[in-house]
């Protein structure tokens, strides 16, 4: 089967923790973002996915790696996330399909069950390469 693949926004707050997003429906948090319409840039994919379910501007995306695992709601399947630290503007809030968001440390233990692309793959990426996993 072929696998899901995503665009993906690592937001960052003043504290250093990262905005999770739990969509309708599902259980685990995930980093927002989504799957490309045809034809669309990564950038382009961002700046659509963040307006649409948090209410945010885009301002720069820069590429931060590309991660596979199993899909968290879509069972037998594998997701690829291309993941990006995106900049952008804007007091992000829910809206159409997702449900709730957190800030949350980089470190486990995690408050929120986690999806396993971000758990296993991006989170351990990300505290590899950041000064503070605060």
């Amino acid at each position: 089967m072929t696998p899901v693949e995503v665009v993906t926004a690592l937001i960052r707050d003043d504290q250093g923790r990262l905005l999770v997003v739990r969509k309708r429906g599902t259980e685990r948090f995930m980093l927002p973002g989504g799957k490309a319409e045809a034809g669309e840039a990564a950038a382009d994919t961002l700046a659509r996915e963040l307006s649409e379910e948090l209410g945010l501007a885009l301002v720069q995306a820069r590429s931060f790696g590309v991660f596979e695992a199993d899909a968290a709601n879509e069972p037998g399947r594998r997701v690829i996330g291309h993941v990006h630290h995106a900049l952008t503007t804007g007091a992000p809030a829910p809206a159409a399909e997702i449900t709730e968001m957190r800030w949350i440390a980089l470190a486990p233990p995690y408050p929120v069950a986690l999806a396993p692309l971000l758990e296993t793959q991006i989170l351990p990426a990300l505290i590899a390469v950041s000064p503070s996993s605060g």
